[in-house]
């Protein structure tokens, strides 16, 4: 069965169950899909469904983090709530520890060194953990590992 029948499934449960806050998320993220396949013209297959749903959990944790710095403490745990639904619709995250390990192999591989190398090395891992880590981690741990 497809992510998009799943997904409004799931909706048609939330209607029923009374689940307002998951009734909206699900929604928004139909939604986001659907203005994704007006841009490309095109039904989204599950993995392009996948980026979408990252892409909002993205969003969701820059809010969060412009929601504590202003007090808003509510609206933070509101969007935190969000992300717990929108996960289950993108494959499970590697750990730091895994994501690390592939970024050492890679900058051995291609003989990365130093902060100049920084982008041979993010062209090197990306493609490998595209859709199983958070662009912002790899990022991170490619710095880590460069000395940057």
């Amino acid at each position: 069965m497809s992510l998009r029948a799943d997904i409004t499934k799931h909706i048609t449960a939330a209607m029923k169950a009374g689940e307002k806050e998951k009734l909206s998320t699900l929604r928004m993220l139909l939604s986001a899909a659907k203005y994704k396949e007006v841009d490309l013209k095109r039904e989204l297959d599950d993995t392009e469904f996948q980026q979408v749903a990252s892409t909002l959990i993205r969003q969701r944790q820059d809010s969060i983090e412009q929601f504590v710095k202003g007090g808003r403490q509510e609206l933070a745990d509101k969007e935190a709530r969000e992300i717990e639904f929108l996960k289950s619709y993108i494959p499970a995250q590697l750990g730091v520890d895994e994501v690390r390990a592939i970024v050492k192999k890679a900058a051995a591989d291609s003989g990365a060194a130093g902060a100049k190398d920084m982008g041979k090395l993010m062209k090197a891992v990306m493609p490998l953990l595209k859709g199983k880590a958070d662009g912002k981690l790899v990022n991170d741990i490619v710095k880590e590992v460069l000395g940057a």
